[in-house]
Parts: structure tokens; sequence; C-alpha cells
């Protein structure tokens, strides 16, 4: 314990921690966060809901972007959507609906039984999109819109495996949207608490006032329900899947932004990377295929919380 603590405080005193957020897996019933190995030590099948919902495009007027998600309890604190740059989009009206709804051309299979459901109007790449607003779903966060939130932002991240082609960014509650978004300026580094309207125990702030107090999972349907009543509802269906528990208390896990102290690797990594290669592993493949490859790809690592390999410590926050 005294050792982790004297490397701490060595890494600290040079000048190689800092303050930040990362988006983690996050136990609600046990108010921590989850490392990569305990979140696969428990995973259910379950059925969540899986919804498509509409965004009106200000530029656009009559034209609605469709996004699916099968979290509906982060579209409150929805900020963004994504689309890919180099696949194909369309415009289309749907007969049933008779509504005009834009979309990735691959995932039209996604929404639609079949061709005759829909009409395609016009046929253009994801990077068109870029930049575009829309009609926030809720009015918790629309002030940000000013700063630059709701918006298309373009990454290649987005795939034709799933939903629309246009995804859903809640950045406090996804580790691509939080990635994107904070590169695209929806927010900027600090506003983390402010995009986080869900407390420690899953719970909504009174920022969303809808459903205040509400946990998470149980504010799905009435979340539905609000859509449905405001239009923005395409449909609404449900999943079957494999979704990861926390492996303590039995009980869904969320990924949620959470505050964490990093250490500065990218100032370290050449010499990092240097010494690697003098070392002799055992066994071999850890050298290159674990190591390497996580020293090279990383740009920091992170203390969670109160612990470092299982060892408390006093605080830096005091």
């Amino acid at each position: 314990m005294e050792s982790v603590w004297w490397v701490w405080s060595q890494l600290f005193a040079k000048g190689l921690v800092y303050r930040g957020y990362k988006v983690m897996p996050y136990s609600t019933a046990c108010n921590t966060p989850l490392s990569n190995f305990e979140v696969n030590q428990n995973y259910h099948d379950v059925t969540d809901p899986a919804v498509f919902v509409s965004f009106p495009i200000d530029q656009d007027p009559g034209f609605s972007f469709v996004a699916w998600t099968t979290t509906p309890w982060t579209l409150p604190s929805n900020l963004a959507l994504c689309a890919n740059p180099t696949e194909i989009y369309v415009k289309i009206l749907d007969k049933a609906r008779d509504q005009k709804f834009i979309l990735m051309e691959a995932r039209l299979c996604g929404l639609y039984k079949g061709e005759d459901e829909y009409e395609i109007l016009e046929k253009f790449p994801g990077n068109t999109l870029a930049g575009k607003t829309y009609t926030p779903l809720f009015p918790y966060m629309e002030h940000m819109k000013a700063t630059g939130a709701f918006k298309v932002c373009l990454d290649k991240y987005v795939t034709r495996d799933a939903g629309t082609g246009m995804v859903h960014q809640a950045p406090a509650f996804g580790e691509d949207d939080y990635r994107v978004c904070l590169a695209n300026g929806v927010f900027k580094k600090g506003q983390e608490p402010d995009i986080c309207p869900v407390d420690p125990t899953g719970k909504f702030l009174s920022i969303v006032t809808d459903f205040n107090g509400m946990y998470v999972k149980d504010a799905d349907k009435h979340i539905i329900k609000k859509l449905k009543e405001g239009g923005r509802m395409v449909h609404a269906g449900t999943i079957n899947h494999s979704y990861p528990f926390c492996w303590r208390s039995d009980t869904p896990l969320i990924y949620r932004v959470i505050p964490s102290w990093f250490i500065k690797v990218t100032d370290l990594r050449d010499k990092l990377l240097a010494n690697n290669d003098k070392c002799y592993w055992v066994p071999e493949f850890v050298k290159e295929k674990r190591f390497k490859e996580l020293v090279g790809r990383l740009p920091g690592l992170e203390r969670i919380q109160e612990q470092v390999l299982g060892n408390s410590h006093p605080s830096l926050d005091e």
C-alpha cells in the first residue's frame, strides 16, 4: 500500500496527474464505476425498449432526421446526432405516416419491411448533413443550442449494422457520444456536470422536470409516452439482447460520465514503449498484444475513484 502511495506522490509532484472526466460502466446500486473485466462477469438476456424518434430539421422544414435507441432514458440528455460522412443518405416520404424523413439508405430496412412503404425523394452523401440543426426533443438543455448543441456531427463509428444511420448523441452516457460531441464543440471540457442530469443513484435531477427523481430505467415508459404525446415518436418496439449487470448487486449497469484522476501517458509514451522493447515478457504475447497496444492507444490511464490496484489512499481532491 505504501508503495502505491509513493508512486502517486511522485507522479503528482512531476505534474503528471490531472483531473478529468470519462464515460465508464457504472453501478447505480453501488454508486461506483466498474472495470471492463467486472462488466464481463454478469450479462443477462433482457427485453428493452427500441424506439425510432424524429428530429425536425431547422434548415429543411417538413423533413426530420430519424434516430434509433434502446435506451430511451438517455433521450432527455440528447445534444447532437451523428452521421457517417461517406455513406449515402436519403430523403423519403413515409406513405403511411405522410411524413418526410432523412436516414441512411442502407438502413431503410431497419424501419420498413418493404420498399412499397416509402418513396425515395433524393440521395446524397452523409457529409452534406454536417452542421444542420434540429429541434430538441426536450427543453431541459435547449439553452445549449446557442453554443453549438443540437446539430449533426460526422464520424465513421456510425455503421450500417443497426439503427437508422443517424445516431442519437448523449455525451454523458456514451463513450463515442462523449468523444464526438467534445471534438465538434457540442460541449466543452469542464461542462460535464451540466450535461449529466442523472445523480449517482441513477435518478434524474431537477433539471429534468418531467421525470425528476425517477430512476432512469423506470423512466423509459414515461419518456416514450411523452414523446408520443409530442408527436416525436416514429415507432416504439422492443429488442431482446444481452445486457451487462453489476456482479455485486445484480442490477443493470449504465454508462455514465464520472470525474477521475488521470496520468499523462502521452508525456511518457515514447519512453514506456522503448522500455517495453527491452523487457522479457512471460507470456510473450503480452509485450506486443497487451502492453504495447494499451500504451499506444490510450490518451491517459485513470485512477478509479479512491482505488489504485485495490489500495485505498488519501483523496487528491483535498
